[in-house]
């Protein structure tokens, strides 16, 4: 597995941080205010989801816990909004992570997945239809229910094969005598999304099924 988020020997004491922060270091209204402390939060905030995402089989579950945690929708319920007429080639080498044949069948399944009006994660899945039951297909065609939740009879795994940091809210180097960003007058610029997962999905009998690619947004460090 390659995972490119750094240093999460220094999560405890990130966490720490957060802990003992005060809520007006984060008023809702103006966003995250850009200061060395605030920084600092959002890093922690971030190594944590990641660690909470990558020790549990799936996202959608663990993202209901972490939006329940942080009050980021009045019930904690992730529901997948699916973009239709949406279609994204199997990426290179997709067909020997999944051990299928040039011909087999692939579908594809792109989501947004939402707690209330929260967006928290754009997720392109490409499956194999024939390693699902036929009530799973048909709820994955005609439903907008979370992909983990339809397949869950399964007792399936999860394989990272990737974990990404796409911003960090600190420099390189920051753990070793960087000199942190100087606080600014305006909210901390945070991109649309943070932080990307690369997956395979495997059968209770370790039959590859699903690759994923979920790309998590800023909403993921809202506040209530």
């Amino acid at each position: 597995m390659r995972c490119n988020v750094r240093r999460l020997g220094h999560l405890a004491v990130l966490s720490m941080l957060v802990c003992a922060s005060s809520l007006s270091a984060r008023d809702a209204s103006q966003g995250w205010p850009d200061t060395p402390l605030s920084r600092t939060q959002a890093l922690a905030e971030l190594q944590t989801l990641n660690a909470q995402l990558l020790s549990h089989p799936s996202a959608t579950l663990t993202l209901e816990q972490w939006c329940g945690a942080h009050h980021l929708a009045p019930e904690a319920r992730v529901v997948a909004h699916r973009v239709h007429d949406a279609d994204k080639p199997l990426p290179e080498g997709a067909r020997a992570l999944l051990g299928i044949g040039p011909d087999e069948p692939v579908r594809y399944r792109r989501v947004a997945l939402s707690c209330g009006d929260v967006v928290l994660s754009d997720a392109d899945n490409w499956y194999v239809p024939a390693r699902l039951t036929p009530e799973m297909n048909r709820q994955l065609d005609t439903s907008d229910v979370p992909f983990g939740k339809v397949v869950q009879p399964l007792h399936f795994r999860r394989q990272t094969l990737s974990a990404d940091l796409l911003w960090s809210p600190l420099p390189e180097g920051w753990d070793s005598g960087t000199s942190l960003p100087p606080a600014g007058d305006k909210p901390l610029a945070i991109p649309d999304h943070v932080l990307q997962h690369r997956a395979v999905l495997y059968t209770a009998d370790n039959q590859p099924f699903s690759l994923v690619i979920e790309s998590y947004t800023s909403h993921v460090l809202a506040r209530p």
